[in-house]
Order: C-alpha cells, then sequence, then structure tokens
C-alpha cells in the first residue's frame, strides 16, 4: 500500500522536531544539529504546513511543542533510531548478515562473552552485535534479531532456547555474622536483605522454598544490577541473594559467606529468545544452533 506523500514529512522536519522535544530550545536544536536557528525555524514550520496543522508555540524567539506534537515527536523517535540502526548495518554489513543481539550485562558478559571467540573462529563472516538491556523490551520497536532474557519463557510471538537454570545462594561479609553455622533460614527474616531490581519476588520465593512463612512484605534495599548489590554485601550493609555462579570466587576468597548450604533454584531461567518472524534468518539460525551446543544448564560456567 502506497502512503501518501503528505504523510511522509522530511528527515530533516523530523529531526528538528524531535530534537525540539528533547532538548527543550531552538538553540540547542540548532547546536546538535549544526544549522542556523532560522533553519531550524523553517523546517518546523514546514512541517507544520505539510501537516495543516499548528504544532509548536512560539513565545518571542522561544519554541515549544503542543501537547499533540509532543506525543508525535515521541512516535518518531522510535522510528529515527530504527532508521539509523538499519543504516548503519547496512554500512557495515559483513558477506554473512550481522546478528542484533540485546544481553543481560552480567550473564552477557559471563557467560555468553567467554565462548564467543568459538562462534566467531566457526562463522568469521556474521558479526554479533551487542547491547545490553535490564527490563523487558519490545523486539519490533528496538529492532533486535534474538535476546538473552531471564525469566519464563513467556513472551508472545517468539521462539526460545534454554540456556541455563539459575541457583541461588544468600551471600553477606564475614562481619556480619558471627556464627553462621547456628542460623535457619527463618532467622535471616531479621537481618537487613538486599533486594536486586530484575528480581522483585527472589527473597519472597526463597523463603517459601524453604517453608519459613512471610506475614509481611519484605523491605530492604534495591539494587539495579548484580555488580552493586554484589558490592553492598561485601561492604555488610546487608544479605544478597546471588546466583551462585557469580559468588564463586568471592567465597573462596573469603570475601562474602555463605547462609545456607545447598543453592535453591529459581523460578526463573536464561534463554535465547527472538521473534518468529526472524526465526529463519540465516545469521540468527547458525548462532542458535551454535548456542544449543553451549546450552548445559547444570555446566559450571568458565571463569
Amino acid at each position: 500500500m502506497s502512503t501518501p506523500r503528505r504523510l511522509l514529512p522530511s528527515l530533516s522536519s523530523l529531526r528538528a522536531l524531535e530534537a525540539l522535544d528533547r532538548l527543550g530550545s531552538a538553540t540547542a536544536v540548532a547546536e546538535e544539529l549544526s544549522l542556523t536557528q532560522s533553519a531550524v525555524s523553517r523546517q518546523l514550520q514546514a512541517f507544520e504546513h505539510q501537516m495543516g496543522l499548528d504544532l509548536i508555540l512560539r513565545d518571542g524567539r522561544r519554541l515549544t511543542l503542543t501537547p499533540a506534537a509532543q506525543k508525535y515527536a515521541g512516535d518518531v523517535r522510535q522510528a529515527l533510531e530504527q532508521i539509523a540502526q538499519a543504516s548503519l548495518r547496512l554500512r557495515i554489513a559483513p558477506d554473512g548478515g550481522t546478528l542484533n543481539l540485546a544481553i543481560l550485562p552480567t550473564f552477557g558478559m559471563r557467560w555468553l562473552v567467554p565462548r564467543l571467540p568459538e562462534f566467531a573462529r566457526l562463522y568469521p563472516q556474521i558479526t554479533v552485535n551487542m547491547n545490553t538491556r535490564l527490563q523487558r523490551f519490545s523486539f519490533a520497536s528496538e529492532g533486535f534479531d534474538a535476546a538473552l532474557h531471564y525469566g519464563q519463557a513467556d513472551w508472545p510471538g517468539t521462539g526460545h532456547l534454554l540456556l541455563r537454570h539459575e541457583h541461588l545462594l544468600p551471600v553477606c561479609a564475614p562481619s556480619l555474622v558471627r556464627d553462621r553455622s547456628a542460623l535457619t533460614p527463618k532467622d535471616l527474616l531479621r537481618m537487613p536483605l538486599l533486594h536486586i531490581e530484575t528480581r522483585p519476588d527472589a527473597w519472597a520465593d526463597w523463603f517459601r522454598a524453604q517453608d519459613v512463612a512471610l506475614t509481611g512484605s519484605l523491605t530492604g534495599p534495591l539494587y539495579d544490577q548484580f555488580s552493586t548489590i554484589t558490592q553492598a554485601a561485601q561492604h555488610g550493609l546487608g544479605v544478597a541473594l546471588m546466583p551462585d555462579y557469580l559468588v564463586e570466587q568471592d567465597l573462596a576468597r573469603g570475601h562474602l559467606v555463605a547462609l545456607h548450604g545447598a543453592p535453591t533454584e529459581a523460578h526463573g531461567a536464561y534463554y535465547l529468545v527472538w521473534p518468529l518472524e526472524k526465526a529463519q534468518d540465516p545469521a540468527l539460525l547458525r548462532f542458535r544452533d551454535w548456542l544449543a551446543t553451549q546450552a548445559e544448564p547444570e555446566d559450571p560456567l568458565p571463569r
């Protein structure tokens, strides 16, 4: 279906509109786009004329967007990012194609990256681009070919490959406990608990797995990454519930101590996830088939 030309503004007008929404002033827009303020104003006027709408609020020399234009700019921002990413892939695309992968920062660095040299040796013609993401995202809006995802295999419209289960262990600084051999799981309720943003129910699930009844909410400071919560635990700020593979070295060196003997399997696991419409992409197929040979959930991670 052919889109009417009047609904396809020039890229220069769209860039000026998006930048004004993001930066808040015509002066900043002009500096970012290497234009004069007059040129920016002309681009915005041309956009208004093409749309047949008043979208710019003018107060002297100050320019702001109407609420409708602000919403439009947010939608356009995603489209401009996709165009930029597609253009970059076109410029650097090797003969074997590219794979744009979203990764979890800690698991990606500790599990995937040490294995990638083998993939590069087997498929030197394929380029793997990686971006870290902590929260869920939309494949449609961000244009990733696949993602390393933690949780349940429940993304609609996707396929998945199980990579590894996660086993959790409560740990803290040695200075925080005198006799950890006498501690029971219930005793941990009286200690400061550290929480990880991506696992909001981890402590509640762990206590239930230990048959400890909870009578209220579990409070405590919240951290966004495992690297920061590990540092907090090492400095005695509380007890962290950590994947066992991430604290092996700290336990061996005495920086942390475990407060429970055996790791407990978490409800979630690590997966490779991909949108179904890209399931037959040649680069993704090769990467997925290779990764299946690495997906041994109980295999120790490389150090």
